[in-house]
């Protein structure tokens, strides 16, 4: 197994990414026509868009991403099981992309969400163990449990996170990105599907960006959700310190949608319902949906990022720097009335 890559292989490794984002983009292209006529999103009043816009463009991700990480396994630069574990997440984009033509009852997709995950558990073997205050702890039995709420909670987060144009590919983009970087040094192989990852993300986000032309869907935003938790947890298994810097990286999504979903069952309103009330569909309704995009990007590039690379240097670090990079966000959650239902702002 050739895990390494030497300075000759960088440019042709760089042509080839090329290739995976003119893959993607020419992907959803085409997925475009099909979606104007399948798969159209008539605004309503929950909705962001004011103009019918085609979804199920996220499936260009997917298949632009497999394509790559098929060519990956086969030039023998990932192992089998990784490989089977990554796999998983087509169960994931499978009923995603049924979801988007036809309403799924929500109990059979999450018996295929949990099927996911515990599929992808058994091929890492679990849940990665963490270091808490100098303590290695390994999880055993229970980790498979933690691993399907995590994983299980990031598929449908990102879901209820993809509201506004350029938003899900942004975050996608970012922490992918990030990520890949991060573990580049330790492992190759992992660094090379995040990159594909985010390339591909990037290919959607070109179509993406406001004003956007066509939506993600369910199929593209449950995949992103799952693909990048399960690469967080494989880089958790080199490193726990890689756990703590990918939540880090995911803080503004994990932090937006838990508190807004803490603060709906909380309040007493029916959590389980479609709403705009978190705390980036309000922000948007003031301020505009480039703005917010605008925002998040600067919030992940010079806050998240950051903290994270304090994490990656001070490994010790990394439960107080979950507290340091969370504590601003759910300020900003609470600003901006996250789980509230505001008729006007």
């Amino acid at each position: 197994m050739n895990n390494g890559l030497s300075l000759g292989a960088l440019m042709p490794i760089v042509s080839w990414l090329i290739g995976v984002l003119l893959l993607s983009y020419i992907t959803i292209y085409c997925l475009k026509a099909y979606a104007l006529k399948n798969l159209l999103d008539v605004p309503n009043q929950r909705s962001s868009h004011q103009m019918p816009t085609p979804r199920g463009g996220g499936l260009g991700i997917v298949l632009a991403f497999f394509i790559a990480v098929l060519l990956i396994f086969l030039e023998d630069r990932l192992d089998f099981t990784r490989f089977l574990a990554v796999t998983t997440s087509l169960l994931v984009a499978g009923i995603g992309f049924w979801d988007d033509h036809r309403h799924i009852p929500a109990r059979w997709r999450f018996l295929v969400h949990v099927a996911a995950a515990l599929a992808a558990l058994y091929l890492i073997h679990g849940f990665p163990p963490l270091t808490i205050a100098g303590l290695t702890v390994d999880f055993g039995f229970f980790g498979y449990v933690f691993g399907v709420i995590y994983l299980v909670w990031l598929l449908n987060l990102f879901n209820f996170m993809d509201g506004i144009d350029g938003l899900a590919a942004s975050e996608a983009v970012f922490v992918s990105g990030a990520l890949a970087g991060f573990i580049a040094c330790t492992d190759i192989q992992l660094s090379l599907i995040a990159t594909v990852l985010c390339v591909s993300s990037l290919g959607f986000l070109l179509w993406n960006w406001p004003p956007a032309k066509i939506f993600m869907g369910d199929v593209g935003s449950g995949f992103l959700g799952f693909a990048l938790g399960l690469l967080i947890l494989m880089a958790g298994f080199n490193d726990p310190t890689y756990f703590y810097i990918g939540l880090i990286l995911f803080a503004v999504f994990i932090t937006d949608a838990t508190f807004t979903l803490l603060r709906r069952y909380l309040g007493g309103q029916k959590w389980y319902e479609a709403h705009c009330s978190h705390a980036y569909q309000h922000a948007a309704k003031r301020h505009g949906n480039l703005r917010v995009i605008v925002s998040v990007w600067a919030i992940n590039l010079c806050w998240l990022l950051p903290v994270a690379l304090l994490v990656y240097r001070y490994s010790d670090f990394g439960l107080p720097g979950l507290i340091i990079a969370y504590s601003p966000l759910i300020y900003l959650a609470v600003k901006f009335k996250a789980g509230r239902i505001i008729k006007s702002l």
